[in-house]
């Protein structure tokens, strides 16, 4: 996806606060690890091979064995964790939305790019969150975080309007702006009822910037001071990398057993980045509650498709401005 576009149809009018519609990409292996394990018999089409950012510990078979030493049912699983780059394309419900490259310092050619991660430190578990070989936080842009709270939501007020289907256009550009360039930013806009929606200018983290580059997330991590270590973790190298090798397309729809899906659209962390979108964070959110409530609840992608910059979207004007809009109830 160097110097290309990779753009979806969305809808997620129905996804509400503690739900989470993603599409995003990881660095697994295509076949699951089928060829490099020997022991590996079953492949990705039966659920092996799967990795990311989170270096997740309830992945039952990894590097070709079984990750059943010390496994606790739930999210805590085995003693391993399998831990790969991941490019989270699309998070979102229909109060708020994110895009985040996450680095892992594993992605060096000469390095095990699918890494199974052993223990609380190289797996950044707990109090390790920033001290394993992956940046869990990622580099987000998130426009309820970073200032523009009428961008994204429900209703006509909005810039992007949740009731309503939207395109969504994420572009890869390199620095001589060539397929063999190197990756240097993450770009993103919408389309709308025909309409061309630019991504929001923010400033909250000390300069402007409306797309996702090295000088974006250095700013940011020293806005928010929340421990994020996208850079140091290898930033643009560790996403260019991973585009070279190749990456396998994921998509879910999941609630939030360990803080109900506040990092998203609630408040999360300490100031002055804790405003992550309008939802209260309260019982409401909790996985028990949404499942109950809103049992019919979904998120629809259609349309996926890729291709050279500009080629996914026919030209269409840009939008105005939407005058302030409320928060839900």
């Amino acid at each position: 996806l160097k110097n290309a576009e990779f753009t979806f149809d969305v809808d997620v009018s129905t996804l509400q606060c503690g739900m989470n519609g993603a599409l995003y990409f990881v660095e697994m292996p295509e076949d699951g690890g089928l060829g490099a394990f020997p022991s590996n018999t079953a492949g990705a089409n039966l659920g092996t091979g799967y990795c990311d950012a989170q270096c997740p510990h309830d992945i039952k078979y990894i590097h070709g064995e079984t990750n059943s030493e010390g496994w606790t049912s739930g999210e805590s699983g085995g003693r391993y964790g399998a831990c790969c780059v991941e490019m989270d394309i699309w998070e979102a419900n229909s109060f708020a939305t994110a895009y985040t490259p996450h680095s892992c310092d594993t992605t060096k050619p000469d390095t095990d790019r699918y890494y199974r991660c052993d223990g609380e430190v190289d797996c950044g578990d707990g109090e390790n969150r920033y001290n394993g070989v992956c940046d869990k936080n990622g580099c987000d842009f998130q426009p309820y975080r970073h200032g523009n709270t009428s961008f994204y939501g429900p209703g006509s007020s909005f810039r992007v309007d949740t009731t309503k289907k939207m395109t969504v256009v994420t572009q890869f550009i390199t620095d001589d702006g060539t397929d063999d360039g190197t990756l240097s930013e993450i770009r993103r806009f919408y389309v709308q009822d025909g309409v061309v929606v630019q991504n929001p200018t923010v400033t909250k983290v000390g300069s402007p910037h409306d797309s996702i580059t090295e000088g974006f997330c250095d700013a940011a991590a020293e806005w928010a001071a929340d421990g994020t270590n996208f850079l140091e973790k290898g930033g643009m190298e560790s996403m260019d990398i991973a585009h070279e090798t190749g990456m396998v397309l994921v998509m879910s729809l999941w609630d939030d057993e360990t803080v109900n899906m506040k990092w998203l659209d609630s408040d999360f962390g300490d100031p002055p980045s804790n405003l992550r979108g309008p939802c209260p964070g309260d019982e409401t959110s909790t996985p028990e509650y949404v499942r109950e409530n809103y049992p019919n609840s979904f998120v629809k992608f259609s349309n996926i498709r890729f291709g050279p910059i500009g080629t996914t979207t026919p030209p269409s004007p840009s939008s105005p401005s939407p005058s302030p809009s409320p928060s839900p109830s």
